[in-house]
């Protein structure tokens, strides 16, 4: 069993980790593993790092390619996924669907 470390809320030894996120059954806090040294950082509109299961918010309207459908402004992206390639952010709209985006066109929340 890999050492995990102490919930930074209430310092409590009884973490557990479930998929990227590490959880605290004490206080119900949850935060994500820090990313290996030399990892690639992806980084927000307004230079905030960016993690899996962060919520988004879509800072202009972006018309999604081979459809009539357009993302708009102020937008709530929940649970994002990144992904390495040319659009960082694998997500689920409502009303749209999946689709990839770009971080260079959403703010962390």
């Amino acid at each position: 069993m890999p050492d995990l470390p102490a919930c930074p809320e209430c310092e409590s030894v009884l973490t557990y980790q479930d998929g990227p996120m590490l959880i605290c059954p004490e206080c119900g806090h949850e935060w994500t593993v820090a990313a290996p040294a030399g990892a690639k950082v992806i980084k927000d509109s307004v230079g905030k790092a960016l993690t899996d299961g962060d919520t988004v918010t879509v800072i202009k309207d972006l018309k999604v390619k081979g459809s009539s459908l357009v993302v708009k402004r102020g937008t709530k992206v929940k649970n994002i996924r990144l992904v390495d390639g040319d659009h960082d952010i694998d997500c689920k709209i409502d009303g749209i669907g999946a689709m990839g985006l770009k971080s260079e066109f959403v703010k962390k929340v």
